[in-house]
């Protein structure tokens, strides 16, 4: 428990670092501008004024000064932020970060977010722990000693319904800490033990983690506007005024509406528990079904010794079963228990009980069906194997005579109602387990007769016929109950081809399709009063007041999402304007706008903004937090403090913040003369505040985890469709997946696991975000790799160090001058050229790992092979001072802090490099310069490689008499003209090649090259043809022809070859048609080639080592 208790208990499996010098240097640097930055308010962003352009058109103002807007999902209050806040942060601050070099006004704002029940749950725990033990819990028992508590429930529960989309699992679940006071929490996040106490008082949090949430965003060097934070909750009175004008126009607009609706809900807080407020179950909603009512015709003789004397004369017990399918209860054949399961029997009415689970009947005692709300009296308990022979009556059964109750070894009492209803004509699970049942019925202490009623057909269907379950069945070659993985598969199959193809065979309606018979079955049950509705969690959920959930049906205010026409508006929207960058965000969008449905706005209980026409309830965490963004864009016209307490630039109070004034500001009403006069409105100010909102939306994108798809993210393009028009809905969202941390989940309880400000502390901001940047774009989930950031420094610190020297030199003049015309010049110049181009094209599509690819690792190594190739005459000073100009600029949006540092101190610009425009091309990509690069690096690995296989020749004893420690000779032969055998092969790869995709049919072309009969020659040939496809003008290849002089690049990198292979003399023989004879470069005559000289072809030389005395 001591280990749990310290804070750096959670990182004890990450990273130690040794020797922190070069890191502590790069630190220094990072600090020196971050407070540079904040020092010039050069992160502060403004909508140009009417002085900068009088305009009052937004489209033309944006259209002349183009900006970016983006934002990440603002933060929860309730601790520091740790690495995975850091990743999403990371993806706004690289957009924002480009986009200010794409000559944009940049805004990154971010607020905290208070609302909820999280922080009142925690602190309410606190204040009676501090009762209990102390203002500094020096009377906390010993850990023996305490009482202890039942694991929270588990959320991995099988999916219910197929048709929606659900997270994996909920954060709070992932990240919890295993103490049993509140108290070690907060001693685990790093609290003071003599400081803990003030937070029994819930204020005390919005005033102690927004400050430290700003320092280490800041110590990351994030480009975020600071003056347009805020915290929620009534504790901010102009942004309690804006939630309070969101609600009220919601209202007006008839999304908000008032009446019965099954909701999550926390029978120990009195009040519905929404997503935020869950410790586990977050995403979990609730589950209605039709339960069924079977009644008992005859108890078998244990039941019945066990329950006559509990129940009244004339009394009617109900078997409840819980099903999703009310249409298929035509063919009942028994009833499932749980032969080890309790149940309860329940009084309903003075002759009426259901028999049920007690989970079960603690839902229902929230949902209207007992008398009392809350009280569901139990009158008896019963084993489920007692109950098995027992006869009931299955409404709509065509066994109208009755069924038997048998046992089902598969039921859960921590789902549904512990009673299953068997219909083994569509459900795999009973078709597999009445078989089961009728081969062993002595095994399982029943009557064969019982398992082996007639299975009717009722449903009929295009794929599996009348019999859907015993189809799959055999086709999945499922054997017995206990195949549970088939099972799921046959369950998803059966229900999605039954529900969406079926037509029913029997009932009141034969001859419909399922889809539409369905919901009439279930108002006949419900009529005939066999049936009524019955809902509950469709998983486990706990409150964070410690409290397993159930549903209850209520009264309450509710916004009515999944609306018909809202629906179809918002999903239209996603489907034809927003950019969600990657598809399965969208995928995940519509899967979530298909069946999210009517949700609870408001709740008793927590902090926040009170409904303003019903002041007993708040305004819930996730219906306060949709459109915030819109209030970033004015929030420092309001407030200079994040709590709102010291008045903003337009010098309003918050009671003048009337709902005509957010109207006028942000849905283009106009305002009355009785309202300004009422108010004592600075109508000049409110122009202001206009521009900026008009010039800053709509939002370009909205970023966060991927866990809030199913909440967060729906609402928030639901709300903005609503309230605002058309040219406001926000352009983007960009859902990234979970972050671990070096290939694992991050985990406080295994020690892996870094806040935000030990990842910075660690390895410095540059290098953390360098690691940022490197751990993934996707919606998969990314990884940080803790030996990348490490890397990172050395990299950073010998790059500082390199354009530190680079610079000296260049000061004191040497480095070679003139015209720039060497061949190593002009490819050096134009592999940069191609790598700036790269990196913009990745920047654009926000593929910062690839911009991390080729404008910081391959920039480098490009700069490494010039650097090496000139090593004889040098680099040329202007082609390397642009090469460091151009690297500070590219890695800039990734790592400012350096980028900063040399651009001021050793390039000596006058102004900040955030102003900065990204780089440019200094001229057009040369293909020739390009294909000639390509050629250089082949014939410096083939040459590596030729002069390996001359040595492992040797060692086989197979005739070669090189000796590489002897004095030795490179030759190179090159050939000009392709050998006439190779027109047909030529031909082959035109007729294969896809000029509008750039590809090749592979299989078709190997299967067309085998049929030729020269395999082993032609593949060879073929294969170089390809690569050069990859990287040529089409044209250029098929015509046969290089981009580039051969012999001419052969020679120029000759010096290079002698130094790097160490050969007294490279060669370069360019061979006649047939491969006998030559000329090298001079002109000489060469007779008597080796065989290997006739395999040249153009572009593809041959190579052989030799000893020379």
């Amino acid at each position: 428990m001591t280990d749990a208790l310290d804070p750096a208990n959670a990182s004890k499996a990450t990273l130690k670092l040794e020797n922190t010098e070069k890191r502590d240097a790069l630190i220094a640097i990072e600090k020196k501008y971050q407070q540079f930055w904040a020092e010039n308010h050069v992160f502060e962003t403004d909508a140009p004024t009417v002085d900068e352009d009088p305009t009052t058109d937004p489209d033309t103002l944006r259209e002349r000064h183009p900006k970016f807007f983006g934002c990440m999902a603002y933060p929860y209050m309730n601790g520091t932020l740790h690495a995975g806040h850091s990743f999403s942060l990371s993806k706004v601050e690289f957009q924002t970060g480009y986009a200010r070099m794409q000559g944009k006004r940049a805004l990154f704002p971010l607020g905290f977010h208070c609302t909820g029940m999280p922080i009142k749950a925690c602190a309410d725990k606190l204040k009676r722990e501090v009762e209990l033990f102390g203002m500094n819990f020096e009377n906390c028992p010993e850990e023996d000693d305490a009482p202890k508590e039942p694991p929270p429930p588990s959320n991995a529960v099988a999916k219910e319904d197929v048709t929606k989309f659900a997270a994996k699992k909920g954060k709070a679940a992932a990240k919890a800490v295993k103490v049993r006071w509140q108290f070690q929490i907060m001693l685990a996040i790093g609290i003071p033990l003599e400081e803990i106490h003030k937070f029994a008082d819930p204020h005390h949090w919005l005033g102690y983690f927004p400050p430290l949430c700003q320092r280490d965003c800041n110590s990351l060097g994030l480009r975020i506007d600071w003056r347009r934070s805020l915290i929620t909750t009534d504790v901010n009175p102009y942004y309690d005024a804006f939630v309070r004008w969101q609600m009220n126009r919601l209202r007006q607009l008839g999304k908000i509406k008032y009446g019965e609706r099954y909701t999550i809900y926390s029978p120990k807080d009195g009040q519905p528990c929404m997503d935020h407020d869950r410790s586990d179950g977050e995403g979990v909603g609730p589950q209605e079904y039709t339960g069924i009512k079977i009644k008992v015709l005859e108890w078998t003789k244990e039941a019945k010794a066990e329950i006559e004397d509990k129940l009244p004369e004339g009394a009617n017990v109900y078997m409840v079963a819980a099903t999703l399918r009310p249409e298929t209860m035509y063919g009942q054949t028994c009833c499932f228990v749980g032969p080890t399961i309790t149940y309860g029997i329940y009084q309903v009415s003075t002759t009426e009980f259901y028999l049920c689970t007690e989970r079960a009947a603690r839902n229902m005692a929230y949902q209207k069906i007992f008398p009392e709300e809350g009280k569901y009296p139990c009158v008896a308990k019963i084993l489920g194997k007692t109950l098995v022979g027992s006869l009931v009556k299955a409404p709509l059964s065509v066994h109208t005579s009755g069924v038997h109750v048998l046992p089902m070894d598969t039921v859960l009492a921590t789902k549904g109602t512990g009673v299953v209803t068997s219909v083994p004509s569509d459900s795999p699970d009973d078709y597999a387990t009445v078989v089961d049942l009728a081969k062993k019925a002595d095994y399982y202490g029943i009557k064969k007769e019982w398992a082996e009623l007639e299975i009717p057909p009722i449903i009929k269907t295009p794929s599996y016929g009348d019999k859907t379950a015993e189809f799959l069945v055999k086709k999945l070659k499922i054997n017995s109950p206990k195949d549970a993985k088939q099972l799921v598969e046959a369950k998803e199959l059966a229900y999605k081809e039954g529900f969406y193809q079926g037509i029913m065979l029997v009932g009141n309606f034969a001859g419909e399709k399922v889809e539409t018979a369905k919901p009439k079955v279930r108002a006949q049950l419900f009529e005939s009063g066999e049936a009524f509705a019955y809902a509950e969690p469709e998983g486990a959920v706990m409150s964070r007041s410690g409290d397993p959930c159930i549903v209850a049906l209520l009264d309450q205010w509710y916004l009515d999402y999944g609306e018909q026409e809202w629906r179809t508006q918002t999903e239209t929207f996603v489907k034809d304007r927003l950019n969600s960058y990657h598809e399965e965000t969208k995928n995940g969008l519509m899967a979530n706008l298909g069946w999210l449905n009517q949700w609870a706005c408001a709740r008793s209980f927590g902090l926040g903004s009170k409904l303003p026409w019903d002041t007993q309830f708040l305004v819930e965490s996730l219906s306060d937090s949709t459109i915030y963004m819109a209030y970033y864009t004015i929030a420092h016209y309001l407030h200079r403090t994040i709590d709102g307490k010291e008045p903003g630039l337009a010098g309003l109070s918050a009671d003048q913040m009337a709902d005509e004034v957010w109207d006028y500001i942000f849905c283009q009403r106009e305002l009355s003369h009785e309202v300004v006069e009422k108010y004592n409105l600075p109508l000049d100010w409110l122009k202001k505040m206009r521009r900026e909102f008009e010039y800053f939306y709509p939002l370009d994108v909205n970023i966060s985890g991927k866990d809030l798809i199913q909440n967060h993210l729906t609402f928030f393009l639901y709300i903005h469709v609503a309230i605002f028009p058309p040219k406001y809905w926000p352009n983007g969202i960009r859902a990234n997946g979970h972050l671990m941390l070096n290939g694992e989940k991050m985990s406080k309880s295994t020690g892996n696991f870094l806040t935000l400000s030990e990842t910075v502390n660690k390895f410095g901001a540059d290098a953390a975000r360098i690691a940022f940047a490197d751990a993934g774009d996707s919606v998969e989930d990314a990884n940080f790799e803790e030996k990348v950031a490490n890397a990172a420094i050395l990299r950073l610190y010998t790059l500082k160090e390199w354009c530190e020297e680079i610079v000296k030199e260049a000061e004191a003049g040497k480095l070679r001058t003139g015209p720039k015309d060497t061949f190593w010049d002009q490819v050096f110049e134009n592999e940069v050229n191609e790598l700036v181009e790269a990196t913009k094209k990745h920047y654009d599509g926000t593929s910062y790992k690839l911009a991390l690819k080729t404008g910081y690792y391959e920039f480098q190594a490009a700069r490494d092979t010039y650097r090496e190739a000139t090593g004889s005459i040098g680099m040329h000073k202007d082609l390397v001072l642009d090469w460091i100009k151009k690297q500070t600029l590219m890695i800039n949006p990734i790592a400012p802090h350096w980028a900063e540092y040399v651009w001021q101190e050793l390039l000596k610009q006058p102004t900040t490099i955030q102003n900065e425009l990204f780089p440019t091309a200094s001229a057009p990509i040369s293909p020739a310069l390009t294909a000639a690069r390509n050629y250089v690096q082949n014939v410096a690995s083939n040459v590596t490689s030729t002069e390996a296989a001359q040595l492992k020749k040797k060692a086989k004893g197979k005739g070669t008499s090189y000796d590489p420690k002897k004095p030795k000779q490179l030759t190179i032969y090159v050939a000009l003209n392709y050998p006439s055998w190779q027109e047909k092969y030529i031909d082959l790869v035109r007729e294969a090649f896809d000029g509008v995709t750039l590809s090749i049919n592979d299989k078709e072309l190997n299967g067309r090259v085998a049929k030729m009969g020269e395999m082993k020659k032609a593949m060879p040939f073929v294969q170089g043809l390809k690569k050069r496809l990859a990287t040529e003008p089409p044209k250029a290849v098929f015509e046969r022809r290089l981009a580039f002089d051969e012999v001419d690049t052969l020679k120029q990198i000759v010096p290079t070859l002698k130094r790097t292979t160490g050969c007294k003399n490279v060669s370069v023989v360019v061979v006649d048609e047939g491969g006998k004879a030559g000329k090298n470069v001079d002109g000489e005559v060469v007779e008597n080639l080796p065989p290997l000289a006739e395999g040249a072809d153009p572009g593809n030389p041959r190579f052989e080592f030799t000893n020379i005395e």
